[in-house]
């Protein structure tokens, strides 16, 4: 489902030539059949995430949201849809591992576009060196090299695989992150992925039905994508030498003709498209009943936390991370947030501005159209 296209290619990433990543290549490019092999023929036991890396992808537009910031910014019950995946990896994952008595990640880069990186050094700083920064490039696949390049420079040869995750799906599990890292150890590749289930149809126009795909064969991928490190570099390359496109991340180990495992996750690790999205993710974590989400460490979590840091970036990350962005003080001493109008705070849930949305709770959502009886996505 994921063949590359031979389009042109721009490639606008000059950090290509980064020694680290050729040394990365270098080093490991000739023993990666054989480790790949006696790893998986070693031992079947998972022992954590210390050769794995994450790369959060935050640098989107979100413009099918029609709201007035990128969806990764928007209220999500209590806080930004983007910090759900931050505690995630940088909280509940290792705290589940100290747990296990397993490594933690071993890096979380976060691709975000510089405008926005001000606003949340405060969380980079918090984290002691786990979470860094990465510019997104033109296309998905530059924002992903851009991180990979970032990670390999942070770690250089310790991390041997990279996890990709669209920060606009905040409702994957740790039992899915699990399974696909693992798949990967043991293959070199893994993706997320479920069956489909809606019915196919195939049009070249738009307009006319040409043929129904039969979907027994087909799968709907998820994120994280998870591939080694060596490969996806190689991959890259080739992506540039041969001006291919490539749709996700494991597109690109399938352009060099690898395996990819398909790691079966679960149908509500949705993504945040439109506006009904958030209805659903809404109604999805009030049935799980999910924690707080609070960053730095300030829940006790098993994250880093912010030991060294002082009071204010303290007090800028548990803003941050109640959903209220801070971009400095205003005349009486509060924090601001940058993504509110004047007659509306970030812990209002109508600030996001989706016109036409349609909420579950009592919150005047401004409609411009009739009211008309619908069925329920979550019901579907």
């Amino acid at each position: 489902a994921f063949l590359p296209a031979a389009v042109k290619y721009n490639a606008a990433i000059s950090s290509r030539s980064n020694n680290g990543a050729a040394a990365v290549i270098e080093a490991t490019s000739s023993s990666s059949s054989s480790s790949l092999q006696s790893s998986s023929s070693s031992s079947d036991e998972f022992t954590g995430f210390g050769n794995t890396g994450f790369l959060i992808l935050a640098g989107g537009t979100g413009s099918r949201m029609k709201a007035n910031m990128p969806k990764q910014f928007l209220t999500l019950r209590t806080c930004p849809v983007l910090h759900y995946s931050l505690h995630l990896f940088l909280e509940k994952l290792p705290a589940y591992c100290a747990q296990k008595g397993w490594t933690p990640p071993a890096q979380v880069v976060l691709v975000m576009d510089p405008k926005y990186q001000p606003e949340y050094q405060p969380i980079v700083d918090a984290y002691g060196g786990k979470l860094a920064f990465a510019n997104p490039g033109e296309e998905r696949q530059g924002s992903v090299e851009n991180g990979l390049n970032k990670l390999v420079e942070l770690t250089g040869e310790e991390v041997e695989y990279i996890a990709v995750h669209d920060s606009a799906r905040p409702l994957v599990t740790i039992p899915e992150i699990l399974d696909v890292v693992s798949d990967a150890q043991s293959v070199g590749a893994a993706v997320l992925g479920v069956p489909c289930k809606a019915t196919i149809k195939e049009s070249d126009d738009g307009v006319t039905v040409q043929r129904t795909i039969p979907r027994a064969r087909l799968w709907e991928v998820h994120t994280p994508q998870v591939v080694r490190v060596e490969a996806l570099l190689r991959g890259f390359d080739k992506v540039a030498r041969e001006n291919l496109e490539v749709t996700d991340d494991v597109s690109i180990i399938e352009a060099l003709g690898e395996p990819v495992k398909l790691t079966l996750g679960e149908y509500t690790n949705l993504k945040i498209t439109t506006p009904e999205d958030m209805d659903v993710a809404c109604a999805i974590l009030a049935d799980r009943g999910e924690e707080e989400i609070v960053l730095g460490g300030t829940n006790g979590g098993g994250g880093s936390g912010v030991s060294g840091g002082s009071s204010g970036a303290m007090e800028a990350v548990m803003d941050l991370s109640s959903g209220s962005t801070p971009t400095g003080r205003g005349a009486d001493g509060a924090l601001v947030n940058p993504f509110a109008t004047p007659a509306r705070l970030a812990h209002e849930k109508d600030h996001n501005s989706m016109k036409g949305a349609r909420f579950t709770d009592h919150y005047d959502t401004g409609r411009t159209y009739p009211a008309r009886p619908t069925p329920s996505k979550w019901q579907e």
